[in-house]
């Protein structure tokens, strides 16, 4: 203003990104909007809903995906932690004839008693990507399926099969209790603000029924046969500390003498498993069996129990293969083959 001081605008705290509504989004909370509407109903297609499903929204934001899910289905849950997207929500669908059809849940959805739906679409903040997984496909009664959008590599993780440089230990658990595929890949410019990487649609299927299987033996087991995914398993199962953990858990159940009522009762399918990929990260493609160490007492002489598994592995033929080659069904085998023989990971 002449003859006067300007007023100076005040700063926008770093990582905010304006919207035109008046809203920030929060890089920090993996606030991304999708903005792109075909890719939005390419997703919406690609989902497969019917009219009678109740679907589950997380992470809804603005509502852009949410207004094509209310139009297709008979009812959307959309669950959402910023109490300003629940306004803009609410705002937006007010005295609308879909507003009858939306149900708003604010809360973190990693905390929140699930209510029953058929099928779940979300885009989610990337960082909650593992704990989601495993809550949903926890999630009782069976939902038909779930259409998520991940970080692509997260993504890529979970459709990954046998001989992929990123097949790992989140794989083969999702993999357990699901069908996994790629629906489409989204580039980081589809999304306000943009992510620093690309994006991938998948769709989850609960298996119906699911394997039978310890879950927490199985998650301890996978951490073993993981721990160096390009190794031999014979070279796995010769390193000290694994031995010395499985001799452990082998003398305690001797100890216990378990009857099978007992043994079953420890077997509970509904323990948790942890599907957190904190090790997926380790890069062993240098492949040097011969630098592990190996148990033995100072004459060189291998226990009973090393041998012991040792002769599980050679009996089943998996001595000579690895983590990174293995098929899903192959790692079932073999842990039960360890269990016949008393061995356990739990």
């Amino acid at each position: 203003m002449a003859g006067g001081k300007t007023k100076k605008e005040k700063a926008r705290p770093a990582g905010h990104t304006p919207y035109q509504g008046g809203i920030s989004f929060h890089k920090s909370k993996g606030q991304h909007i999708l903005k792109n509407p075909l890719l939005v109903d390419s997703i919406v297609q690609k989902s497969g809903i019917k009219s009678t499903d109740v679907i589950l929204e997380i992470g809804p934001g603005t509502g852009n995906l949410t207004k094509k899910l209310l139009e297709v289905g008979k009812r959307v849950i959309a669950v959402e932690i910023d109490a300003r997207m629940v306004l803009e929500l609410q705002r937006r669908f007010q005295g609308t004839p879909l507003s009858s059809r939306l149900q708003v849940i604010q809360g973190d959805v990693l905390k929140t008693e699930l209510p029953y739906f058929d099928i779940c679409v979300a885009n989610i903040p990337y960082q909650i990507s593992s704990p989601l997984t495993f809550k949903l496909l926890k999630h009782q009664p069976a939902f038909r399926c779930a259409i998520i959008m991940f970080q692509r590599e997260f993504a890529m993780r979970l459709v990954a099969q046998p001989g992929d440089k990123l097949y790992c230990r989140l794989t083969v658990n999702t993999q357990l209790l699901s069908r996994v595929s790629h629906l489409l890949k989204v580039g980081r410019n589809n999304f306000r603000p943009p992510p620093k990487v690309d994006s991938s649609v998948v769709r989850i299927e609960p298996r119906k029924p699911p394997f039978e299987v310890n879950q927490k033996e199985w998650d301890g087991f996978l951490r073993i046969c993981f721990n160096r995914k390009n190794k031999t398993l014979g070279s796995i199962f010769r390193q000290k500390s694994v031995i010395n953990l499985l001799e452990k858990n082998y003398k305690t159940l001797q100890a216990l003498n378990l009857a099978p009522a007992q043994q079953g009762a420890l077997e509970d399918t509904n323990d948790v498993m942890d599907f957190s990929d904190e090790d997926i990260e380790m890069n062993d493609d240098g492949v040097d069996d011969g630098m592990e160490v190996e148990d033995g007492n100072a004459e060189g002489e291998v226990s009973e129990f090393k041998k012991k598994v040792l002769s599980v592995l050679m009996k089943a033929g998996f001595e000579g293969e690895r983590s990174s080659k293995l098929k899903l069904q192959q790692f079932l085998d073999l842990l039960s083959e360890f269990n016949k023989d008393g061995i356990h990971f739990s």
